[in-house]
C-alpha cells in the first residue's frame, strides 16, 4: 500500500510552521513585553527542557502501547488547550507555567509522529527527507507571513497566530491514518534484545553527546538571531526572509539526501555538519552586518540542521529498529532538549557579558567540539 504522503507532509507543514512561528519572533514578543534579555533566556530556555524529560515519558508509552497516533492527537489537543492560557496572564511566573506546560505535551508529538512516518515508509525509508521538507515549507511560510504581519501591525497579536496554528496541527494529525503492523515490526517485537542494549552499541552514546552539543551551539541562533538582525539595522520584513532563506536551504538539502546518504556514511555527513556549524556561528557573531555574509551564513543552514537532522533521523532508525524506534527518537529529542534549553540559558547571560560574536562564538566552539568526537569516537562504525 502506497504511503500517505500528503497526509504526512501536512502535519509536517503545520508543525514547523509552529516552529517558524516561535523560533523567530517569541524572543522578541518577551521583549516587546518588557522583559530583560537574561530573563528572555530563561523563558525561552523552558520549552527547550521540556524535551530533556517529555519525550522519555511518551516515547516508552507509544513502544508500550503501540498507539503512538492517539499519543499525537492527544498531545496537540493539550498543547493547543495550554498555550491559549496565556490570554490569561503576561507575568513572568505565568509565562514561565504556560511554556513549560504546553511544551510538555508538544514534544510528545514529534518524536512519535517520526515512527509513524517511518511505518508508512518502512519499504523507501530515505523517502523521509520528501516528506520532512514540507514542514521546511511550513516553516519558511510561518517566517515570511508572521514577519510581514508584524512588520505592519505589531506584536501584540502574536499569540493568535500561534494559537491558529497548533489547532492546524490537531486538524492535520486527526486526516493521518494508522500504519499498518509490518513483518518487520513484529519480528522485532520478539527480538531478545532490548533498548539498552542497542544503546550500548559502539558510538551511539557518543552520537548522542554530539546532537546535544549541536543543539546546545544553536542556542544564541534561536534565542537572539532576530534581536542580533534588528540591532544591526535589518526591518522585520528581512529578518523573516533571513528565517526563510536558512530554511529553503534546508529544504533543498532534504531533496538530495537520499544521494548522499547513498554516497557517504552518516557519521561523515554529520562531522561535515558539525564543521559548517562551528564556521556559520562566527560568520553570525562577528559579519552578520555585511549582507553577503549574512546571506552565506544562513545558507549554511542546510548543513547545520538540514544534513545533521535527516542523517540523525537514519543514524536512529538503523540504531533501534522499529521496534524502540519510539524510545529512541524520544531520546534523541531529549538529548537535543537538553543542547537547546542549556544553549538559550548560557545565551541569555552571554548576550549580556559578551556581546553578540562572544556568545555566538561560544556556540563555535560547541558545535567543533561535536565534530572532533564524531570523527575520533565514531572513526570505525559503518553508519
Amino acid at each position: 500500500m502506497a504511503a500517505p504522503y500528503w497526509r504526512l507532509s501536512g502535519f509536517y507543514f503545520f508543525y514547523f510552521a509552529l516552529l517558524g512561528a516561535t523560533a523567530p519572533f517569541l524572543a522578541p514578543y518577551l521583549a516587546y513585553l518588557g522583559f530583560a534579555p537574561a530573563r528572555i533566556g530563561e523563558l525561552v530556555a523552558i520549552p527547550m527542557a521540556m524535551r530533556c524529560v517529555a519525550p522519555h515519558l511518551w516515547g516508552w508509552l507509544g513502544d508500550r502501547s503501540g498507539q503512538r497516533l492517539r499519543i499525537v492527537r492527544f498531545g496537540a489537543a493539550a498543547t493547543l488547550a495550554s498555550f491559549a492560557l496565556i490570554f490569561l496572564d503576561k507575568s513572568y511566573a505565568w509565562l514561565a507555567l504556560v511554556m513549560g506546560l504546553h511544551a510538555f505535551f508538544w514534544h510528545a508529538v514529534l518524536p512519535q509522529f517520526e515512527v509513524i512516518t517511518l511505518a508508512h515508509l518502512h519499504q523507501q525509508p530515505t523517502r523521509y527527507g520528501q516528506v520532512r521538507l514540507w514542514g521546511s515549507i511550513g516553516f519558511i511560510a510561518a517566517v515570511v507571513a508572521l514577519g510581514k504581519w508584524i512588520e505592519l501591525h505589531g506584536p501584540g497579536g502574536y499569540p493568535y497566530t500561534v494559537v491558529i496554528i497548533m489547532a492546524g496541527i490537531l486538524l492535520a494529525s486527526a486526516w493521518v491514518p494508522a500504519p499498518a503492523r509490518g513483518a518487520e515490526e513484529i519480528a522485532q517485537a520478539l527480538a531478545g534484545d532490548g533498548f539498552l542494549a542497542r544503546l550500548r552499541q559502539p558510538g551511539v552514546v557518543n552520537f548522542y553527546l554530539c546532537v546535544g552539543l549541536l543543539t546546545l551551539s544553536h542556542g544564541p541562533y534561536y534565542t537572539f538571531f532576530s534581536i542580533h538582525l534588528a540591532q544591526l539595522g535589518y526591518s522585520g520584513a528581512m529578518i523573516g526572509l533571513c528565517w526563510a532563506l536558512g530554511v529553503a536551504a534546508e529544504v533543498v538539502m532534504f531533496m538530495v539526501m537520499p544521494r548522499l546518504l547513498g554516497r557517504w556514511s552518516v557519521d561523515t555527513i554529520l562531522a561535515a555538519s558539525f564543521i559548517l556549524a562551528a564556521l556559520r556561528w562566527l560568520l553570525l557573531g562577528g559579519l552578520a552586518g555585511e549582507l553577503w555574509v549574512l546571506l552565506v551564513a544562513q545558507l549554511l543552514h542546510a548543513a547545520t540542521f538540514g544534513s545533521f537532522h535527516a542523517a540523525a533521523i537514519q543514524k536512529v532508525r538503523v540504531t533501534f529498529g522499529l521496534r524502540y524506534q519510539g524510545q529512541g527518537q524520544a531520546l534523541y529529542a531529549a538529548l537535543a532538549g537538553v543542547g537547546g534549553a542549556l544553549g538559550a540559558l548560557y545565551s541569555g547571560y552571554a548576550w549580556q557579558a559578551l556581546g553578540a560574536f562572544g556568545t555566538f562564538a561560544l556556540g563555535s566552539v560547541a558545535a567543533l567540539a561535536a565534530a572532533v568526537m564524531i570523527v575520533v569516537f565514531n572513526k570505525k562504525e559503518p553508519v
